[in-house]
């Protein structure tokens, strides 16, 4: 089935027809989607979004580039913010802790508060049992580094763009890789090329929706979940192999590892 295992559905550049663009992928088979928070503010828009539309579910995570705005109680918070949404009915919603990681291409200035953030995150994902979102732009081999340092269950390198032995390891710790629009561009070679020689079973589909969107979208254009099943075409192409079969495998490969997802989509 399709699962866009990372869609940012809560932000702006939807508000004006949300739910318009949730019906249109849908309507082109997307079976459940995963909404990673990005800080503080983000989080009761998604509450409220997945409180009033049970095939979606959410993770709960400060992203990298937002460090800077969080306050010293940022993790007592979130940590009080999962107990929540435990203990209420979006209990089966709460599919991962996310979108955390490391993001050192825009800039390393804030190295260590970006660590000290990601440390004490998968730490919280370690505590309860749930898997992690990780953003490793620019920083995969020092994301890996902190994920070997702290076990987590496992969960999902996102927009994955890294060497095939980084891949490897990241499927040694009970991680997916994800890919979207980014590998549907010709002249993408290091992405296709990984595309195609990975184990099927090490990938899932995501869009990144607004962002990443793909070649036939082209750059600057808002992506949309909707075109979860056109990137799925793409990658059976670069893959020679039929497409329901690429659909199939990468949606129970989303299940194994966000196990959460399973019930969202029945």
């Amino acid at each position: 089935m399709l699962i866009d295992t990372h869609c940012h559905l809560d932000v702006s550049e939807f508000d004006a027809d949300r739910a318009a663009v949730w019906q249109s992928a849908m309507q082109q088979q997307v079976r459940g989607l995963v909404i990673p928070a990005v800080n503080q503010a983000s989080v009761q828009p998604i509450l409220d979004w997945c409180t009033r539309h049970p095939n979606t579910g959410f993770a709960l995570g400060w992203h990298p580039m937002y460090v800077d705005q969080a306050p010293q109680s940022a993790m007592a918070q979130l940590a009080a913010q999962i107990e929540s949404v435990l203990a209420g009915p979006l209990a089966p919603q709460l599919v991962a802790i996310g979108e955390i990681g490391l993001d050192f291409y825009v800039t390393r200035a804030n190295e260590a508060t970006q660590i000290a953030l990601f440390e004490a995150q998968l730490q919280l994902a370690k505590h309860y049992g749930l898997p992690v979102l990780l953003h490793v732009r620019g920083a995969i081999d020092t994301v890996l580094k902190y994920c070997r340092k702290h076990r987590v269950v496992g969960g999902i390198a996102h927009a994955f763009n890294g060497s095939l032995q980084q891949a490897q390891v990241f499927a040694s710790l009970g991680f997916k890789c994800g890919f979207g629009g980014a590998c549907t561009y010709t002249r993408a070679l290091k992405i296709r090329a990984l595309v195609e020689q990975l184990p099927l079973s090490d990938i899932v589909l995501e869009t990144d929706a607004p962002d990443i969107p793909p070649a036939w979208l082209g750059h600057g254009v808002r992506n949309t979940p909707d075109q979860l099943k056109k990137i799925a075409e793409e990658i059976a192409l670069i893959r020679r192999m039929p497409s329901t079969q690429i659909i199939e495998i990468t949606g129970k490969n989303s299940i194994a590892v966000l196990p959460k997802i399973a019930h969202l989509c029945t």
